[in-house]
């Protein structure tokens, strides 16, 4: 069953099984079929599940476009893709219609369910005036993601499903309940964006597991959260860390407010998460955070449990469902337990992947059927791998490694710091130096010179920035996924290098 937000809209498994089999005849009479794509461009919405259905029951692959994305952006991936047909949101699709081709079949969404006469061709109505399709779904083909362009354009990532025994709804069935833990009963609640490969893929699996309640948030605020959690007695939720960034920096009298018993369970993915925040949320809301390490590319591939967090801070966990890990040097030589190198995984449950557009793919990016998508780390003796940082944003400051990653956690245990982001700039004498963006705690004084006196208890000199921004807001999406490029990309305006 299926809940959004304060509006408590509900949608049981029946209703979703008949709309999308209806859908399903709609997509059909389109000539969509297996491996063929359709995209959605929504917020979050409880027919991104009827739509996601129908194309399960005719095997085709759905591209899900962030709504924040620019024309041309969205446009690359519609072409890249070959989509054959768009949803979204009535308001949406205005505002993106330089980026649609003109043949492209468009089927809208009301902007909110109270406005029944939404433009165009109408989801509603084509799924009143459809018999539903007969038959068993065709095998899962699912998401069809595509990486943030951070390095250029966007690449389409192709997964092997057609080499994986089984239905893919299987597999995530079981997901929900090893991975996610998820009984009779139980409420998960998602308010992170959809268009997002972790968030849609834990919604998925709890769909397919049948036997939870999915509630959909319109989006993040994190009084709101609480207030949810309270009212609707949630028992799991998913979270990144900035969304426990911002819980933990409410008043503690709001903090205070809130029953949060019903809570036992919570999964964050999407980026590193600072053993600091990580401790500071089980402490407040008992020992429920569950942390994931994956990639829109391969899927989840390790897990860490809060008492495990505990004996390993720092760590993410050991690989799980059948994964392999080896951490390899740049010479392709396998790195002794301790030492830092690229870390690449063999996720056979999934299958492998391609991309549909290799411009800016890693060199070296599979050995002996293992593959990296560029993250750097270790693993300890007990086989626990701990990340770095993404290779692609590793600074080389007079030939030292720095990852941003480590500098970015250490400035979020700060209280005049809300965000940030870390990079590399060019330096004249280092190579590159680090560079701070912040965004400031309301209320808070700007003072570079303070920030860099309260990093020396907790970073090495050299890792300490030698410059630091303030920004209002910083581009990072409510997922915790930030756009470096936009910020580092000025600094090396009229360079030869990059690096």
């Amino acid at each position: 069953m299926i809940v959004v937000d304060r509006q408590i809209e509900r949608l049981d498994p029946i209703r979703l099984e008949h709309d999308a089999r209806r859908l399903a005849n709609v997509l059909h009479q389109y000539a969509i079929g297996a491996d063929q794509v359709v995209a959605i461009l929504m917020r979050n919405d409880i027919r991104y599940f009827t739509i996601t259905e129908a194309c399960r029951y005719v095997g085709a692959r759905f591209v899900v476009l962030n709504w924040h994305a620019p024309a041309p952006e969205i446009r690359a991936i519609l072409e890249d893709s070959r989509a054959e047909m768009i949803f979204g949101h009535s308001d949406l699709l205005e505002v993106a219609a330089s980026a649609l081709p003109p043949i492209l079949p468009t089927v809208t969404l009301p902007v909110d369910h109270s406005d029944s006469a939404a433009p165009g061709t109408c989801l509603e109505h084509l799924i009143a005036a459809h018999p539903p399709m007969t038959g068993r779904a065709a095998p899962l083909r699912g998401i069809f993601p595509y990486t943030s362009g951070s390095t250029g354009l966007p690449k389409g990532i192709l997964r092997g499903f057609k080499r994986v025994a089984g239905d893919v709804w299987d597999i995530y069935s079981d997901l929900s309940k090893t991975f996610l833990d998820l009984r009779p009963g139980d409420r998960l609640y998602v308010c992170a964006p959809l268009y997002h490969t972790a968030p849609n893929g834990i919604s998925q699996f709890a769909l397919a597991g049948g036997e939870a309640e999915l509630l959909i948030g319109a989006k993040f605020d994190a009084e709101q959260f609480l207030a949810t959690v309270e009212r609707e007695r949630i028992t799991h939720v998913y979270l990144v860390p900035t969304m426990m960034v911002r819980l933990l920096k409410l008043p503690e009298d709001v903090r205070r407010r809130y029953d949060l018993s019903s809570l036992r369970f919570a999964i964050s993915t999407g980026a590193p998460c600072s053993r600091v925040v990580k401790n500071a949320i089980n402490d407040w809301m008992g020992p429920i955070l569950h942390e994931a390490y994956g990639a829109s590319e391969t899927s989840f591939m390790t897990y860490i449990r809060p008492e495990e967090s505990r004996r390993k801070p720092g760590s993410v966990g050991r690989p799980i469902n059948g994964t392999q890990l080896r951490i390899l040097d740049d010479e392709l030589r396998a790195c002794p337990a301790g030492e830092t190198g690229t870390v690449y995984i063999h996720q056979p449950r999934f299958g492998p992947f391609s991309y549909t557009n290799a411009v800016g793919a890693l060199p070296q990016q599979s050995v002996d059927g293992f593959v990296t998508v560029g993250d750097v780390g270790w693993l300890d003796a007990d086989g626990y791998l701990y990340l770095s940082d993404r290779k692609k944003d590793m600074i080389i400051s007079g030939g030292v490694n720095i990852f941003p990653a480590e500098i970015e956690a250490a400035l979020l245990q700060l209280d005049s710091v809300a965000d940030c982001a870390v990079f590399g700039i060019p330096d004249d004498e280092f190579g590159e130096s680090i560079c701070a963006c912040i965004q400031p705690t309301p209320g808070t004084v700007q003072d570079p010179a303070a920030v860099r006196a309260q990093l020396r208890p907790l970073l090495a000199g050299f890792k300490i920035p030698k410059r630091i921004e303030y920004h209002a807001n910083l581009p990072r999406e409510d997922s915790g996924k930030i756009f470096k490029r936009r910020l580092r990309d000025p600094f090396w305006i009229g360079r030869e290098r990059r690096i």
